[in-house]
């Protein structure tokens, strides 16, 4: 999904009076506005705030980030900051939400898999071997011992919290900004929205791929969250197959489900993001799921063909 801020001729999108920032961090292109133009600049201190936070706290690529620390650290009780915590938290709580789908133990799967470099330089690669598949350890080999503000690894446990980290950086900034006036946050696909922009709400552009041709169709949203997963737009090569990088815990593979993508609106973009990473796991159940939660969705078959769950709002599209 991305955020729709560059059709204001469509009578439900956003008009582009407000003020747009778009930017990139991770690897992905991300997208801010405000409601009022004299805000965007708080609002993208407060973005890049969060997001060199989190980078600090979250990133397994930098060798002195916390979590690339802790993954050395274990068996160990390591202190670890609030940021840390907040992304720890996030990400079992995304575990709570998906029953298990969503495991931040999933780290060696992605590793066995070649996803051990960024994205970029994994895609490009043509000789990547992939290792044994085994199950998740799951989340009882996180210890966190709140009141000491430590996390302990059980032996042969590493994690990553990327997963989760992305969506919560949007909330976090939204509810951060929230007190002054409407803000959407998207990175990477990942959307918070809170309030309204300038002529109403915002109007969010929902797209299958990485690709955005101008013509895809739009939902509104005022307050809440929407998250894209999908099986191909980070997928590559090790050992001859197509591989992805949404992982079942259960077996440490990578997804092979009926679904390619999955759009999820929730009351937040943790939750979105949860559920949409988890629909692509549940297979044909996932719409039950979804609906079960009080969510929408958007799912689109391998075949192309677009399901929509829990009264996900009618698309317009452009011609």
């Amino acid at each position: 999904m991305r955020l729709d801020t560059l059709w204001p001729s469509h009578p439900r999108a956003l008009h582009a009076a407000g003020p747009i920032l778009n930017f990139e961090t991770w690897g992905l292109s991300g997208t801010l506005a405000t409601e009022n133009p004299d805000d965007l600049g708080v609002a993208t201190q407060r973005l890049w705030y969060w997001i060199g936070a989190i980078d600090n706290a979250c990133n397994r690529f930098r060798p002195d980030s916390e979590i690339s620390t802790l993954n050395r650290h274990q068996a160990a009780p390591m202190p670890v900051s609030t940021t840390f915590e907040l992304a720890l938290a996030a990400a079992l709580r995304a575990g709570e939400l998906s029953a298990g789908l969503c495991d931040p133990t999933v780290l060696p799967a992605l590793l066995a898999l070649g996803y051990d470099r960024d994205f970029d330089v994994v895609a490009r690669q043509r000789c990547v071997v992939a290792g044994p598949a085994a199950p998740a350890p799951g989340v009882d080999a996180i210890h966190w011992d709140r009141s000491r503000h430590t996390v302990t690894l059980a032996d042969g446990c590493t994690i990553d919290l990327g997963a989760s980290a992305k969506a919560l950086v949007t909330d976090l900034v939204a509810d951060e900004f929230v007190t002054h006036g409407g803000i959407v946050v998207e990175i990477g696909g990942d959307v918070a929205v809170r309030g309204r922009g300038p002529d109403g709400p915002w109007a969010i552009g929902v797209s299958d791929s990485l690709t955005i041709t101008g013509r895809e169709p739009r939902v509104s949203l005022e307050n809440g969250g929407v998250a894209t997963s999908s099986t191909t737009a980070r997928s590559w090569v090790a050992s001859e197959r197509v591989v992805n990088h949404i992982i079942d815990p259960r077996t440490g593979t990578c997804a092979r489900g009926p679904y390619a993508t999955a759009t999820v609106a929730a009351g937040d973009c943790v939750a979105a993001n949860a559920f949409a990473t988890a629909a692509l796991l549940w297979g044909d159940d996932a719409g039950y799921h979804i609906a079960q939660a009080g969510h929408s969705a958007r799912l689109v078959r391998l075949d192309g063909t677009v399901e929509f769950v829990g009264g996900w709002p009618a698309e317009a599209v452009l011609a």
